[in-house]
């Protein structure tokens, strides 16, 4: 028996994408300082233009770290002490109050559920385990009784949600939530908005390659952004965008799966079947205003499927990139919102 595994940690469990960043043509500005650092199991990045108001690089990097923090406390599954580490050991007999950037986010997760018909599912926690893809866990391939049992404890009726009072219960000891496809972009949009308090306007700023751009480029242009070429061992370029002012994420299959005796299993779950995904699908970008609604957008998606999730996103009116397989070819479609920011393609 063969078992390849490629795995994550951190709030990117699920959202698995990298974007690069295109500065060619363009020489680092001397105004135009970058910090960077880890989190939530990932790297994070800023490239900015000094603010007038004279706040410096210190007071920058403390303003984001504190969002971090917030973050980490209410969101990381990592943590047994966080509010959704709490819930997630709760028993079905009693509630807890979550915080208001937790009942946010939820709220906004559980919206995209109902318009997917439930390819989108924060319960997905038992199905991750079953799969060994929950923190800890070895990639496994259940029996069908397994899969059955965990699809069981999987779905948003399962939860007791009182959005008024934030509280939240459940219906069995065992449900649980994981918001990695939407906490990590709902951070980004909590750091372009601290940014902006602080007059910085002019900004790239990422978090494991969920992006948020504001202003201008050093260039004095929109800020160009790489979608890169979905193969697991050479990096390329599938896309290049022109934004401004608007949230970009990427979910994609293509670096985070195992293969057992020479079949490769998604670390993306289709909580509707309870298996890993197995369609022509490996990338979907979307754009978005928040980057938290393209984060979880970009996941729904992919687990939609092509067909489907460009039916869904052209209806919804996304910007969405979305790249398949065809055989050994890669074959690329966007819907009509997209058309706007696409660049030439690169040599």
């Amino acid at each position: 028996m063969t078992l390849v595994a490629k795995k994550q940690n951190g709030l990117a469990l699920l959202s698995v994408l990298v974007l690069t960043f295109l500065f060619s043509g363009c020489a680092r500005e001397p105004e135009f300082p970058s910090l960077s650092g880890e989190t939530f199991g990932t790297t994070w990045s800023l490239s900015y233009r000094s603010p007038d108001s004279g706040v410096d690089a210190q007071a920058i990097e403390e303003r984001l770290l504190e969002v971090f923090a917030l973050i980490n406390v209410s969101m990381n599954n990592y943590d047994p002490e966080s509010t959704i580490g709490t819930f997630n050991r709760l028993p079905a007999t009693e509630t807890i109050v979550v915080d208001w950037d937790f009942a946010y986010v939820l709220t906004e997760a559980l919206t995209i559920g109902a318009l997917t018909d439930g390819a989108y599912d924060v319960t997905v926690p038992p199905l991750m385990a079953a799969w060994g893809f929950a923190p800890g866990g070895t990639p496994t391939v259940p029996d069908d009784a397994a899969v059955e049992r965990a699809r069981s404890l999987v779905g948003a009726d399962k939860l007791v949600w009182s959005p008024t009072r934030r509280e939240l219960g459940k219906t069995d000891d065992q449900v649980g939530i994981d918001l990695a496809s939407i906490a990590k972009g709902y951070a980004v949009d909590l750091g372009a908005d601290a940014l902006e308090e602080l007059g910085v306007t002019d900004y790239l700023f990422e978090i494991g390659g969920e992006v948020r751009v504001g202003g201008q480029s050093p260039r004095g242009d929109d800020w160009r952004i790489a979608v890169e070429r979905p193969d697991g061992t050479v990096r390329g370029v599938q896309a290049a965008l022109s934004v401004s002012d608007i949230g970009v994420a990427t979910s994609g299959d293509y670096r985070n799966f195992f293969i057992l005796e020479g079949q490769r299993y998604s670390h993306l779950i289709d909580p509707r079947s309870g298996r890993p995904i197995r369609h022509d699908v490996v990338s979907v970008t979307v754009l978005h205003p928040s980057t938290m609604m393209a984060d979880a957008w970009a996941t729904a998606l992919i687990v939609l499927g092509s067909e489907r999730g460009l039916a869904l996103a052209e209806s919804r009116g996304l910007a969405v990139y979305m790249v398949s397989r065809d055989g050994d070819d890669l074959v690329d479609v966007w819907t009509g919102p997209l058309v706007k920011y696409l660049l030439p393609q690169p040599e």
